[in-house]
């Protein structure tokens, strides 16, 4: 697998959009070396600089995808962060320079659907404002559901109203705490689709498995999802051999680890990044045996052909595997 290339920038700003959410815009160092272009639904992995140790973290590009000239994420301080939002909220600032990735899209737009319908739950929000801006450009019809606890939990707000008055889209907003509030009613909203639309949901796990349940008797080419929070457990019962290909080494998983923590212990682990297997870097091609998939990011027919896997989370079904690494 190639590793995504890495890039610097600055901090051009910081920005508060709601309760516990930063706007941060990121820069070029310089004008005459534009950003790689990106497509809707991308994102990127923040390099981190922690008081704990280095840490990557990815982060959904929210700009419109035109833009070349920045770089623009929203970040969640999480009550249960491992170090990566805590470390934004407490230290980043203005001018402060940052090693990220190149964008990679795990949650593409299908741009040929004739009408697009987008579920943002609190975070959720940053894919679906790229995505949005997109469907704008291209004049599809779309409809935006956004719950937040409450507005002042609500990101981005502005953005959103521009987006709805500038003509082919509407935004639906869902405060599940204010008084009279109540949970999305995700079931009402799938009965109601225009005809060939295309679903796209982001936000917290009972949000997206309320999504799945909802969504299972429309065609699965239609129903798009990204989650930000791992579902399952990594697979840690180990118990199999890993041989790797190029570097010519091969190795035992005991109980207890994954496969990546048993790859960095001998130096030879491809990029990651979440460790949750939702981010689709550790991505690493399966020439031999049968993965035991944990991830959010792999289809049901990907999974199915496997002849891929994310070490970071995925184990093993048979007693070895081949990896191209």
């Amino acid at each position: 697998m190639t590793a995504s290339p890495l890039l610097q920038v600055r901090v051009r700003a910081l920005t508060y959009e709601a309760q516990g959410i930063l706007g941060i815009e990121l820069v070029p160092l310089s004008a005459e070396n534009p950003l790689p272009a990106f497509s809707a639904g991308s994102h990127i992995d923040l390099h981190l600089p922690t008081p704990q140790g280095p840490l990557i973290r990815s982060y959904s590009l929210l700009n419109d995808p035109r833009e070349t000239h920045r770089y623009c994420i929203g970040v969640n301080k999480d009550a249960r962060s491992r170090g990566g939002s805590a470390y934004v909220h407490a230290s980043l600032r203005a001018g402060d320079i940052l090693t990220i990735s190149a964008p990679r899209n795990n949650f593409p737009l299908d741009e040929a659907a004739p009408h697009q319908v987008f579920i943002a739950g609190g975070i959720g929000i940053t894919p679906m404002l790229g995505m949005l801006a997109r469907a704008q450009a291209l004049g599809t019809p779309w409809t935006l559901y956004y719950t937040a606890r409450t507005r002042a939990h609500a990101g981005f707000l502005d953005l959103l109203e521009t987006a709805a008055g500038a003509g082919n889209g509407q935004v639906v907003l869902n405060f599940d705490q204010e008084p009279g509030g109540r949970m999305l009613d995700l079931p009402a909203i799938v009965a109601a689709l225009p005809a060939g639309a295309h679903l796209y949901c982001c936000g917290p796990l009972p949000m997206l498995e309320a999504y799945e349940k909802a969504t299972a008797g429309l065609p699965a080419a239609r129903v798009h999802k990204e989650y930000f929070a791992a579902k399952d457990a990594p697979a840690t019962e180990g118990g199999f051999t890993v041989e790797l290909v190029r570097s010519r080494q091969s190795l035992q998983v005991p109980a207890g680890k994954s496969i990546l923590d048993c790859l960095i212990e001998i130096c030879a682990e491809p990029p990651y990044s979440c460790r949750e297997g939702i981010c689709g870097t550790c991505e690493v091609k399966v020439l031999e045996g049968t993965p035991d998939h944990r991830d959010l990011v792999l289809s049901d027919s990907e999974r199915a052909a496997n002849d891929r896997m994310l070490v970071c989370c995925s184990g093993a079904r048979s007693a070895r595997l081949v990896l191209d690494l």
